[in-house]
């Protein structure tokens, strides 16, 4: 998930063509020019999440963009081409940065509950990030332009956690009976739900029992001993 950086948020003038030191650096040494695309990149599609979860998605422009996160408008044109690349790219670092490190785990039950626990601790460890994700998609639903995108992502989603359930039904530790698709499809309506409600009713709330509740729920409806006991 994206990270507000610190001090990204006021706006500084840009330098073209000025290294910039790198945060520890040793006096003397200058970052990269990949070092500094990527710093660059990171900071604008931070900016980005902000104006959407703040104002929605007609707030994003390439100056307001980059006025925030401290670039002129050229650079946002360079990295992302137009504002349609920029929501892209937004949606794509979003997913791809959510718990990595599961991503890479072999599909079963425990990968599952995991990846659910995560995507809903994601909600209070970046909440710009996720709250523009949601407006996004939202508006995706809407009919707006990223409708394609968001059903391609979706349906990514979905059968990641659809190969779960089965692989899980291999081992043992699923249920049987239970249809993997429409596991998929249910468990992506709750966590859009859950995610929308929290933008809808801003008051706080904790999410780690939350997440904890919902895990709790999907092992207790998909583990094999379930069944036994209806």
């Amino acid at each position: 998930m994206l990270t507000v950086m610190s001090g990204a948020a006021t706006p500084r003038a840009a330098t073209p063509g000025t290294a910039v030191p790198a945060a520890g650096a040793r006096p003397g040494e200058r970052r990269t020019q990949e070092q500094r695309r990527t710093r660059a990149r990171t900071a604008l599609l931070a900016a980005a999440a902000e104006l959407v979860a703040e104002s929605g998605i007609r707030a994003v422009t390439f100056a307001r963009v980059g006025e925030r996160a401290g670039y002129s408008r050229g650079m946002v044109t360079h990295h992302f081409g137009s504002k349609q690349g920029l929501l892209e790219a937004l949606v794509q670092e979003a997913q791809a940065g959510l718990a990595p490190g599961i991503q890479q785990e072999p599909p079963g039950l425990d990968r599952l509950l995991r990846f659910v626990e995560a995507y809903l601790l994601g909600f209070g460890a970046d909440p710009p990030t996720w709250q523009a994700f949601l407006v996004l998609w939202a508006d995706a639903v809407g009919g707006g332009d990223l409708a394609p995108m968001m059903r391609e992502r979706d349906a990514w989603f979905r059968d990641r956690l659809r190969a779960d359930v089965l692989a899980g039904q291999a081992a043992g530790t699923v249920r049987s009976d239970v249809d993997a698709g429409t596991v998929a499809l249910r468990v992506v309506a709750e966590l859009r739900g859950i995610g929308m409600q929290r933008i809808l009713d801003p008051e706080p709330r904790a999410v780690g029992p939350l997440a904890a509740a919902v895990v709790r729920g999907w092992a207790q409806q998909l583990g094999r001993d379930a069944g036994a006991a209806e």
